[in-house]
């Protein structure tokens, strides 16, 4: 048995039908689910299930193996049980718009300066990104909050590919991270584009287009060390 992810190639799917197929403790595991389990630095999503007659809050999700599971508060449904899921759009929606704004920084950054990323994290509406800088000073940091703007006001459509991995394999601008993380066991490759501006092996969920993201305010940069600086990001809500 596997988890189909419904967030995988619907990242604006709010609700979902399934089937439980298994329950361990808290947790229950679902034949398919538009719950992001996490990863890549994004969070896991929240939410409920329900069954029409109860309702669960979703307090975690994680992906083991094939299969998504969803740890729930109280008394957890049963295997064979149809239930529906329903995501916190307000928090998953803020998220959706952090990633991609990281993704503009992550490709202006490497467009125009040749900087790998080191790390990277994020909350709803905040993000950090470490990149392979020598030197980051404020001039630049300014100049790139323009950049990244231009790049949010040009509206460049926001698409999902899964490729082979022998052929995300030949191409190297696809891992932007100085270590590629890429678990060897995955065979087709997850490939999030930023039309005409990034192409990037990506697990999380994305905007649609870049001026859904809104204006990108970098609000801290500092040193991590000689060749690692960090640029925190924030947007505005709604």
């Amino acid at each position: 048995m596997e988890t189909e992810l419904l967030y995988q190639t619907d990242a604006y799917r709010r609700s979902f039908e399934a089937t439980v197929v298994a329950v361990e403790g808290q947790a229950v595991a679902l034949d398919a689910t538009a719950f992001y389990p996490g990863g890549g630095g994004q969070p896991h999503d929240l939410g409920w299930l329900t069954d029409g007659a109860r309702r669960w809050r979703v307090i975690a999700v994680r992906r083991q193996g094939p299969l998504v599971w969803h740890e729930v508060e109280g008394e957890p449904p049963a295997p064979g049980q149809r239930v529906q899921g329903e995501i916190d759009w307000e928090r998953r929606y803020a998220l959706m718009r952090t990633h991609t704004a990281l993704h503009i920084l992550c490709g202006v950054v490497w467009r125009d300066y040749g900087a790998k990323v080191t790390g990277g994290n994020m909350e709803p509406l905040r993000g950090r990104m470490d990149f392979e800088f020598e030197t980051l000073r404020g001039e630049l940091v300014r100049e790139i909050e323009e950049k990244i703007n231009a790049e949010v006001a040009a509206a460049r459509p926001v698409r999902v590919h899964f490729l082979p991995r022998e052929e995300a394999d030949r191409n190297p601008d696809l891992i932007r991270t100085k270590v590629n993380l890429l678990p060897p066991d995955i065979r087709v490759v997850r490939v999030v584009e930023i039309e005409g501006l990034d192409l990037q092996a990506d697990g999380g969920t994305h905007v649609a287009n870049t001026r859904e993201v809104g204006r990108i305010r970098i609000v801290d940069y500092r040193s991590k060390g000689r060749i690692n600086k960090r640029i925190e990001i924030a947007l505005s809500d709604g």
